[in-house]
């Protein structure tokens, strides 16, 4: 799983094997050392949702995702799901699930990604 962070916007990438993982167990964590510390960034099946929401505890971003997006999405061609969650009056953060696609560049193993509709990164 990748994350990416900028600003207001969280964006996570899975894997083939981590989006067939989430939707069969509702559960994929990742965890970064930084010596005494570690950040971890999870998703998570959420029942009850329509959309993504996200939280933040413990040095954790854990996006929780519609149960209903998730029954098919390891069989299906849809790419992700993305939502604006309000956090304040005036604030929104950006949070978008997608599938991770192989690019053409070999700068790190992609042997897991779907193929690349587009044939470019």
């Amino acid at each position: 799983m990748k994350i990416r962070i900028q600003g207001n916007s969280v964006r996570l990438r899975l894997s083939r094997t981590e989006v067939e993982t989430l939707c069969l167990e509702g559960y994929i964590q990742e965890n970064t050392s930084f010596g005494s510390s570690i950040f971890s960034y999870a998703v998570k099946r959420a029942p009850l949702l329509n959309e993504i929401e996200a939280s933040f505890n413990t040095s954790q971003i854990t996006m929780f995702v519609p149960e209903t997006f998730l029954k098919n999405w390891a069989e299906n061609n849809i790419v992700g799901l993305d939502a604006r969650m309000k956090i304040e009056a005036d604030k929104e953060l950006y949070l978008l699930l997608e599938k991770d696609f192989k690019c053409l560049d070999t700068t790190e193993d992609q042997s897991d990604n779907y193929e690349n509709p587009n044939l470019t990164c």
